[in-house]
């Protein structure tokens, strides 16, 4: 009897659920379920974002080859609905403040590094910026159960501040793994995009370990 292969997508899911439980225990995200969380640290989170989907964003509208252009797709762009959520709360006056932009910028030019090796043709650049997109893809399913924390914390109406946190869809999300799964079947190239995500990981750590900064752990709420 044949075993059938490890896909790409099965792989990530095994080798990052730790991190992905560990971005989900941060003091960021505890407050923000919680309702406490200062919302210059959330608008720090999106300007964070910015940059970070900038550089990614613009590196995978660019590259060419069966990997990317066989899983990027337009409908997979965030970057405008960051842009709006920003817009949105410096007409409020709430400026994001610098707490993770130091982190972004990092993760930033990880990106770039890689978006340079993919102008020179080299091959491997390509699956690498599919492990990023994967993990910043994967974190708008997160938002999209976290809106409404949000939405109640900051009393905010509709879609207003939350254009990128409502952007999540799992059919769009159901649709972009099996694509990954379709593109992505060399194991090399899967190696590729596994170490891009734990790198994602890693710099998605450090920005919120950096929004996380002097936030107090909720208090629990007693046993009757």
């Amino acid at each position: 009897m044949t075993t059938a292969p490890v896909t790409v997508v099965e792989r990530l899911r095994a080798s990052t659920r730790d991190r992905h439980d560990a971005l989900e225990a941060t003091p960021f995200a505890s407050a923000m379920i919680a309702g406490t969380l200062p919302i210059e640290r959330y608008v720090g989170q999106l300007a964070a974002y910015r940059v970070v989907l900038t550089a990614l964003e613009g590196a995978l509208s660019r590259v060419t080859g069966p990997s990317a252009e066989s899983v990027w797709s337009p409908d997979l762009v965030k970057l405008p609905l960051i842009e709006r959520d920003l817009v949105y709360f410096a007409d409020l006056g709430t400026a994001p403040g610098s707490w993770a932009a130091e982190e972004a910028e990092k993760f930033a030019a990880e990106i770039r590094q890689w978006a340079a090796v993919s102008d020179l043709h080299t091959r491997p650049s390509l699956p690498s910026l599919i492990g990023f997109l994967y993990v910043m893809e994967g974190s708008t399913l997160g938002a999209l159960f976290l809106h409404p924390y949000v939405t109640t914390a900051y009393r905010l109406p509709g879609t207003d501040g939350v254009a990128y946190y409502t952007s999540g869809d799992r059919d769009r999300w159901a649709r972009f793994t099996a694509r990954m799964n379709q593109a992505l079947t060399d194991p090399e190239a899967q190696d590729q995009v596994v170490a891009a995500a734990h790198s994602a990981y890693r710099h998605a750590a450090a920005i919120t370990a950096a929004l996380s900064v002097d936030l107090s752990p909720p208090t629990p709420t007693p046993v009757r």
